[in-house]
């Protein structure tokens, strides 16, 4: 949003920014939001972790959107992320059938998230990846960081971002295979281990 000075019609300043929550909890969130995999899909990996602040608490209040491309790599142009009730306006979830490779979850009273998801698949130089954007308490603007799985080895030591950070930084952009189709992404906001946040201009 632009605030336009009157008696200056030639100067355009920027609308200061504000804090971004904890003020979406109410109507943000949608039923399976985190569902982004259609339910019983073969292929389906959970996606789950926790959102740290600097003091290495977790956040009860944090809130991810996640994006992914399908599995041969294809960003989904199909809509069924958010369907609402034409009789009410409510939300009505996700249809079910159609991976939008989109999804947005809360983390829960003690910090923690999940989302089910399909695998994705490599899109140009880089190694597969599911974008993250994260939106907490006393972020003035909202972050964005991208998760890595484990397996992915030799597109991950090609991919542009990973080849240009040290070991341990790389470490923060990579999840932790827990087994059974399931991986661990912690995001730390701040001080030791921050995870590798990204800057679009």
């Amino acid at each position: 949003m632009t605030k336009i000075d009157t008696s200056r019609p030639e100067t355009v300043l920027p609308t200061p920014s504000h804090t971004v929550g904890p003020f979406y909890g109410h109507a943000l969130p949608f039923p399976g939001g985190g569902d982004i995999a259609p339910v019983g899909h073969p292929d389906t990996i959970a996606l789950q972790g926790y959102v740290y602040d600097g003091a290495g608490n977790p956040l009860p209040d944090a809130f991810l959107e996640l994006w992914g491309a399908d599995p041969d790599g294809n960003v989904s142009r199909v809509d069924g992320s958010m369907r609402r009730n034409p009789a009410d306006g409510g939300f009505l979830g996700r249809n079910g059938v159609e991976f939008t490779g989109w999804g947005r979850v809360q983390t829960d009273a003690n910090g923690h998230w999940s989302a089910r998801t399909l695998r994705p698949g490599a899109r140009g130089d880089s190694a597969p990846y599911i974008s993250v954007c994260v939106f907490a308490r006393g972020l003035l603007v909202h972050l964005y960081t991208r998760i890595y799985l484990p397996g992915d080895d030799a597109a991950s030591a090609a991919d542009p971002l990973l080849a240009g950070l040290d070991e341990a930084r790389r470490g923060t952009l990579i999840a932790k295979d827990d087994g059974k189709g399931t991986y661990r992404f912690d995001i730390r906001l701040q001080g030791e281990g921050e995870t590798v946040f990204l800057e679009f201009t």
